[in-house]
């Protein structure tokens, strides 16, 4: 099982960009999973730049299919005091499958100060499997390189009421469990909140995603961290959601909004 860890190590230079293989595994239909696509954005960004402050936010634009092994290529956009930014672009032949907009910046003295402490939820090893071992073959094959338990909420295609999930996660490989790349390639695991109320299959797509770290060096215990969806509103073919990420400490390390396309 390729892990996120050994292909960010793959990474080749190529031109003035960084070449990504990306394993079956990794995959989801005709393209590869939105988050691995993210993070090896990220990873091309710190790669090119080293000296980089902390990673703070992401604005994500799923463009196009990755559809074969991504180049991805990254421009500094602005080097200010207190934060700097950093574009990346991938591409799969001369087709942008991706754009990404980072923010580097580390974490200032302030008077203000606001926590939204975790829901309480039982320990990993008391919450079932996400995904039922009889329904892993049905499940987009980058899910399984993952650890998902879920604690409250329903699971996709349960014609429940409420579009919202929450589950503890971890990458499977253990050596892929450090770094903000690692937790920003987590951070869109889990289906999209939409995905409850659906009452047979239909295809979805991320359309963009922003995600926003909270603090300098994000940790937590044994790679677990609590993810949680909620859907805001759907209308048209398209949804919006709210993502939160907590550590095992119950501290909110991240935050982050999602457009999806739904196509039933």
């Amino acid at each position: 099982m390729i892990g996120f860890n050994e292909i960010a190590r793959g990474m080749t230079r190529e031109g003035e960009g960084y070449r990504a293989i990306i394993p079956q595994g990794w995959r989801q239909g005709r393209t590869a999973y939105g988050g691995l696509t993210a993070g090896l954005s990220l990873v091309a960004a710190q790669s090119k730049f080293p000296n980089l402050p902390p990673f703070r936010s992401a604005t994500v634009n799923f463009i196009g299919p990755v559809s074969e092994d991504p180049i991805f290529s990254c421009h500094l956009l602005r080097e200010g005091r207190n934060v700097t930014s950093v574009e990346t672009e991938g591409r799969v032949d001369d087709k942008v499958i991706s754009h990404c907009s980072f923010i580097f910046a580390a974490q200032r003295d302030s008077a203000i100060t606001i926590d939204l402490p975790a829901p309480i939820a039982p320990a990993p090893e008391l919450c079932e499997p996400f995904t039922p071992p009889r329904a892993e073959s049905l499940v987009p094959s980058f899910f399984n390189r993952f650890d998902t338990r879920l604690i409250e909420g329903a699971r996709p295609m349960s014609g429940a009421s409420e579009g919202y999930i929450r589950t503890w996660s971890r990458h499977h490989d253990e050596s892929s469990r450090l770094g903000a790349a690692s937790l920003l390639t987590l951070g869109d695991v889990l289906p999209p909140a939409a995905a409850p109320l659906f009452t047979e299959f239909g295809p979805v797509s991320s359309v963009n995603w922003i995600f926003t770290v909270l603090t300098d060096e994000p940790t937590t215990d044994d790679g677990w961290w609590q993810v949680e969806t909620r859907l805001s509103a759907a209308s048209g073919g398209y949804s919006t959601q709210v993502m939160r990420v907590w550590n095992t400490k119950g501290q909110l390390v991240a935050e982050g909004m999602q457009c999806v396309a739904i196509f039933m």
